[in-house]
């Protein structure tokens, strides 16, 4: 009895130290991310003249000013890019979620002609990268009168279609499995209530599926958020510019300027990365819902 009480404590003892290891390396590479975030916070709260000579400084006493944020607002026009971005990235998380979903519970709980082809499309929609597609796409976009109009909604619109088109084939996939793995009795009782088909998707199966829609809703909105490629073709004016074009050229215009280019990435990053943050858990218990149930 003695010698299994041993091993049981060297067992432990072993696993204890293995994840003093593990914690060790993830405070490392923890470390290595943030710092750099924490950086550019620190440094946009000091004079570009002190960040040239001492940018590892803290910002206190006399080195602390808000003037780079100032100039921010008054130059850059944050607000506008912000509402742009916004109005942008709701938009495509909207229309992902509604197109996505439907498509998925057909795929999912219907049988017709084509199907597999149609599955198989949806897997193949992910392997193309959007550099591949770009030509094309403002080509369409020229065609259908969005693309190079300088009015405001036709550009955030000639935005918007394509990135719904970009993250419909991951929304499909995430939610088919989902999906797949619901009770249909549930869908069969609701219709012997006399549910139609939309009532039966929009009242029985969005609120089983809230994880795997806030999931695809969650991702498609970063996603919209932080494209800076689609966007720099179709925001080509000042009124027109996303929080992602603004900060590419702002890199640019200001490349000497660290106080400024530090004060406007603060403001386009930290709030993103706070959303992400208190959002975290429902896009883990999203994925991992789906995986099981798929």
């Amino acid at each position: 009895m003695a010698g299994v009480n041993n091993k049981m404590k060297r067992g432990h003892h072993k696993i204890s130290l293995g994840m003093t290891g593990i914690y060790a390396v993830l405070a490392a590479w923890a470390l290595t991310t943030i710092y750099p975030l924490f950086w550019i916070l620190m440094n946009s709260f000091k004079n570009k003249k002190i960040i040239r000579s001492d940018s590892f400084s803290l910002p206190v006493g006399e080195l602390f000013t808000l003037d780079n944020y100032k100039t921010a607002f008054d130059r850059v026009n944050i607000l506008g890019a912000y509402r742009n971005s916004i109005v942008i990235s709701l938009s495509v998380a909207a229309a992902v979620i509604l197109l996505s979903g439907l498509a998925s519970y057909a795929l999912v709980r219907y049988d017709f002609r084509m199907k597999g082809l149609l599955n198989s499309l949806v897997v193949a929609g992910m392997m193309f990268p959007v550099f591949a597609t770009i030509i094309p796409v403002i080509r369409m976009m020229n065609v259908i009168g969005l693309a190079n109009t300088n009015q405001l909604p036709k550009s955030l619109m000639a935005v918007i279609l394509p990135q719904i088109a970009g993250n419909l084939s991951f929304a499909i996939v995430v939610l088919r499995g989902y999906i797949a793995g619901l009770p249909v009795e549930l869908e069969e009782a609701a219709y012997m209530e006399g549910c139609n088909v939309f009532q039966l998707f929009f009242k029985v199966v969005m609120p089983l599926c809230k994880p795997s829609f806030a999931t695809v809703g969650i991702f498609s909105f970063l996603w919209s958020y932080n494209d800076l490629f689609t966007q720099s073709f179709f925001l080509k004016t000042k009124p027109e510019y996303s929080v992602t074009v603004l900060l590419s050229l702002l890199t640019s215009q200001e490349g000497t300027n660290y106080g400024l280019m530090a004060s406007s990435v603060s403001l386009i990053v930290f709030p993103l990365l706070i959303v992400y943050l208190f959002l975290q858990k429902y896009i883990v218990k999203g994925l991992t819902a789906g995986a099981v149930k798929g």
